[in-house]
């Protein structure tokens, strides 16, 4: 049975299954487990609140948390904005993981959009169109061994947010608002771990540890 894991940055949710295979709470089991970590962060171009662009920094606090998936949100492609420069392939290479990128809009002659960065190369991916009505939103979907990865950045509009499928990143949403209420319905909270970067982007990165049943 494949498995879909989701990442939001404000909080960490695991889509449940019939036998709870990921449930934090279950008992250790003479099963086999796999453990996987999952980090999401809004890296804002790699500009930091001090204005530096500094894609060496975001990388290392990449590296510094040792993920095997990352789910990347405000990324420049080819850009007037990023010199050209690709800013997820620049992430790529300093943090030696596989990219995949999820183009949103049009941009100053290349491509703004989300990313996936992972330490195996997805079997297959795609990205789809999301409600945004400030700017058009997109859900990346990658595949791998035993589990989908879905990356996003939801809409700042409330209702676009509501209307959008089950994802993973920066959902612009307060804890106690109508967006992760109405995601409590069918995903389980996981306990996540918020890295105290301060200067790195305007958003921190949040990532989880979870295992797998064989």
């Amino acid at each position: 049975m494949r498995h879909t894991i989701l990442i939001a940055s404000l909080f960490l949710i695991l889509a449940s299954s019939p036998g709870g295979a990921f449930s934090q709470n279950r008992r250790e089991s003479d099963q086999a487990r796999d453990e996987i970590v999952l980090l999401t962060y809004n890296v804002r171009n790699c500009s930091g609140l001090d204005n530096i662009t500094d894609y060496q920094r975001v990388a290392d606090i990449i590296s510094t948390i040792k993920p095997d998936v990352v789910a990347l949100q405000e990324l420049d492609s080819a850009t007037l904005r990023s010199g050209k420069i690709i800013v997820l392939n620049e992430l790529a290479l300093r943090t030696k993981l596989y990219p995949v990128f999820g183009a949103s809009i049009n941009y100053q002659g290349g491509k703004y959009g989300i990313g996936i960065l992972s330490k195996e190369k997805p079997i297959r991916w795609k990205s789809l169109t999301l409600p945004g009505r400030e700017e058009r939103r997109s859900l990346l979907i990658a595949e791998f061994k035993g589990f989908i990865f879905c990356s996003t950045h939801f809409s700042l509009n409330e209702e676009d947010r509501l209307k959008s499928v089950f994802l993973a990143g920066d959902l612009n949403a307060a804890p106690g608002s109508n967006v992760i209420k109405n995601s409590k319905y069918k995903y389980t909270d996981l306990y996540n771990v918020v890295e105290k970067e301060p200067v790195a982007s305007d958003h921190l990165p949040v990532w989880v540890k979870v295992r797998i049943e064989k």
